[in-house]
């Protein structure tokens, strides 16, 4: 039997959560007798066999890294916690792994960088940039040089990891995606983002600080309208990627 691939996530808001996870099947070509899906605020933080899996999906989450200890829920805390174990482990056997928007912030910040709030995106589209590394790496070889992606994030990685390749960014955010070792990327958008999916996000965290709760329908309008199929790509090119082995 194939390996499946492990959907780790963060999200405690049911509707969120649920349309992060069929965008990810959707997006990422994937079915579901393929994929083990761990939602990680409903349970103790696994013990995660790499063996058994192809690869590892991590999305996003209202939790931020740069949260002062003191302020962070007991849930966060163990779900940090959780993840500096597994990416000990994923790093040091350059596992194959793809970490969104808090995915980013968890890997980045375990691998070195700084994550602060230096650098953040309003909810809603944004034009990246890859860089020459990225312009060759095998998620991202063959796409255009920029391209539209969904965003929304209050902290971000303020330079890659000591180490790691920067793959893209832009003017806004410096790191859009960056690299460890051969196989273990994060990427600051959301490759499985579209505007259905977007919409939901909207309206579940509109009072949790990304924007002021009276823009909603205004970012509800302009979302309908992007377009982003060079993310949605590279998610599927990671799935096809590391599914055959």
């Amino acid at each position: 039997m194939p390996k499946p691939f492990l959907i780790l996530q963060l999200r405690p808001e049911d509707a969120a959560a649920d349309n992060e996870f069929q965008a990810i099947l959707r997006h990422g070509g994937l079915r579901p007798d393929e994929v083990e899906r761990v939602r990680l605020v409903l349970q103790p933080f696994p013990g995660v066999a790499l063996e058994r899996y192809a690869g590892i999906i991590v999305g996003g989450s209202p939790y931020e890294v740069s949260t002062p200890e003191r302020e962070k829920r007991n849930a966060q805390r163990a779900i940090e916690e959780g993840f500096r174990g597994l990416l000990e482990r994923v790093v040091r056997e350059d596992f194959p792994f793809l970490g969104c928007c808090s995915g980013c912030g968890l890997l980045g910040s375990f691998a070195g960088a700084p994550v602060t709030r230096t650098y953040p995106e309003p909810v809603g589209g944004a034009t990246i940039r890859l860089t020459s590394e990225g312009r060759e790496d095998p998620l991202l070889r063959g796409f255009p040089d920029e391209f539209r992606v969904l965003v929304g994030h209050k902290e971000s990685c303020e330079t890659a990891p000591p180490g790691a390749v920067l793959l893209a960014e832009n003017d806004a955010c410096p790191v859009q995606m960056f690299r460890v070792g051969e196989n273990v990327y994060a990427t600051q958008f959301h490759p499985e983002g579209d505007p259905e999916g977007f919409a939901v996000r909207i309206d579940v965290y509109q009072h949790y600080g990304y924007f002021p709760p009276e823009r909603a329908n205004e970012l509800l309008e302009a979302v309908k309208d992007e377009h982003t199929p060079v993310p949605q790509a590279m998610l599927a090119r990671f799935v096809e990627r590391y599914r055959r082995g």
